[in-house]
C-alpha cells in the first residue's frame, strides 16, 4: 500500500455486548485471531499481574480485536502490552493502528509510556524497515511461538500425512502396527496433574526453561476446556502416562500448547502419534492449520546448543518449514520514562514480580 493511501484507524475499548462475543469477533480478525487474544486467555491473565482490556481498531474495510495487557508501574505510569496484535490485514496498517490507540490512551489520560506489539506478520528485511520507519524500537521477543512449525492441515487427513516427513509417517505408522494407542482425555484435576508431572518430566530431563506453577496451568486448561477449545491426548505404556499432550482449537486455528513424556520409553513412535490422533481431532473441528508453537529461529533450527534443538528436531519432522515472526516492538510515548524502563526497571519489576508471585512476568 501506497504511504500516501494509509488507512485511517480509530480505536476504542470493547462494548459490553461485544465482550459477551468476544470469540466470534476476534476469530473474524484479517489473520483469524491467535488464541492468546482469546476470551479463555483473557480469563487466565485478568488480576494474574495483569489487567485486562479489549481494544477494537477499526478502519472502513474491517475492524480488529485484540486483548491489550496492562500493568501500572510507580514513576513510570502504564505498559500496554498488545499480546499477539495488532491484528492488521497488512503491515501498512501497524502505524496507523498504533497512531489510533496512541490517540485513545492520550484521550483518556492513561499515561501508558509504552505500547508493546507482536503482531504476526512473518519476518523479512522489508517487515524489519517498516516497522522501524513506523517509529518502533524492537524489544526481546516473549511467546514461545514467534518461531514455530506451521502445517497446513486443510488437505484430506491421508494427503497431510504424505506431507509430512517419512521419519515422521514411518514413526506414525510402526507405533499404529505395534498396538499404540492414543486416548483423548477429559478435563479436570486427574488429566492436569497427569499431564503435569509429564511436562516436569521432560523439564528435568532436558534442563528446559522452568515451568509456570501448576495453579497457573490448571487454570489455563480448564479457561480453554471449559470453552469446548482445549484437548488432552495420552498414551499409556505399562498402566502410567508416558506421552501427553494439551491441544488447542481457536476458530481456523489449532495450537500443541503443552506436552511432556517419560524418558527410555519402550514405544517407538509415541509421541508422533499422539501428534497425528491430535491433528485429526483439529481437522474434525474445522481447523486448516497446526502450529506446534515454538521452534529455534529458521538461522539456528541445526544449531545443538539452542535450547529448543531437541522440540524443534521433533516438530520439523512434520514441517520442514519454520516461520519466523517479527516478535515484539514498542511504540514509545514517554521517552524519559521507557529509558528508565530500559536502563533497569523492567529487570527490577520482573525481580519483584517473581519474588511475590513466584509467576512469570509475561
Amino acid at each position: 500500500m501506497d504511504t500516501a493511501t494509509l488507512r485511517e484507524f480509530t480505536a476504542r475499548f470493547a462494548t459490553a455486548e461485544e465482550i459477551d462475543n468476544w470469540d466470534k469477533h476476534v476469530t473474524a480478525n484479517p489473520n483469524g485471531g491467535n488464541m492468546l487474544q482469546s476470551d479463555a486467555y483473557a480469563a487466565v491473565k485478568d488480576g494474574n499481574g495483569w489487567l485486562v482490556r479489549r481494544l477494537v481498531l477499526e478502519t472502513a474495510e474491517y475492524s480488529s480485536y485484540n486483548l491489550l495487557l496492562e500493568k501500572k508501574f510507580p514513576v513510570l505510569g502504564r505498559l500496554w502490552y498488545l499480546i499477539k496484535g495488532p491484528d492488521a490485514s497488512a503491515i501498512d496498517d501497524i502505524k496507523p493502528m498504533l497512531g489510533s490507540i496512541a490517540a485513545l490512551a492520550r484521550g483518556q489520560k492513561m499515561n501508558v509510556f509504552s505500547i508493546k506489539i507482536e503482531p504476526d506478520i512473518v519476518a523479512s528485511s522489508e517487515a524489519t524497515a517498516q516497522l522501524a520507519a513506523a517509529g518502533l524500537m524492537k524489544a526481546p521477543n516473549i511467546q514461545s511461538n514467534d518461531s514455530t512449525a506451521l502445517l497446513d492441515i486443510s488437505a484430506p487427513a491421508n494427503e497431510v500425512l504424505r506431507s509430512i516427513s517419512s521419519r515422521a509417517r514411518n514413526a506414525v505408522r510402526r507405533a499404529e502396527r505395534e498396538g499404540c494407542e492414543v486416548l483423548p482425555a477429559e478435563p479436570g484435576e486427574d488429566s492436569y496433574r497427569k499431564l503435569y508431572a509429564l511436562m516436569q518430566d521432560t523439564v528435568n530431563a532436558k534442563g528446559a526453561m522452568p515451568l509456570r506453577s501448576y495453579e497457573y496451568y490448571s487454570r489455563f486448561w480448564h479457561e480453554f476446556c471449559s470453552r469446548g477449545q482445549g484437548h488432552f491426548f495420552f498414551v499409556y505404556e505399562d498402566g502410567a502416562p508416558s506421552v501427553g499432550a494439551f491441544v488447542i482449537n481457536y476458530g481456523s486455528k489449532a495450537t500443541y500448547k503443552d506436552g511432556g513424556s517419560t524418558q527410555n520409553r519402550k514405544q517407538y513412535g509415541d509421541s508422533h502419534l499422539v501428534q497425528w490422533a491430535a491433528i485429526q481431532r483439529m481437522q474434525d473441528l474445522g481447523c486448516v492449520e497446526y502450529d506446534f508453537c515454538g521452534t529455534p529461529p529458521a538461522a539456528r533450527i541445526k544449531d545443538k546448543t539452542h535450547p529448543l534443538f531437541g522440540m524443534g528436531l521433533f516438530k520439523t519432522s512434520f514441517t520442514k518449514t519454520v516461520t519466523d515472526f517479527v516478535g515484539c516492538y514498542d511504540l514509545v510515548l514517554g521517552p524519559i520514562r521507557y529509558k528508565l524502563w530500559l536502563k533497569g526497571a523492567e529487570r527490577v519489576f520482573r525481580r519483584l514480580e517473581t519474588m511475590r508471585t513466584g509467576g512469570q512476568f509475561y
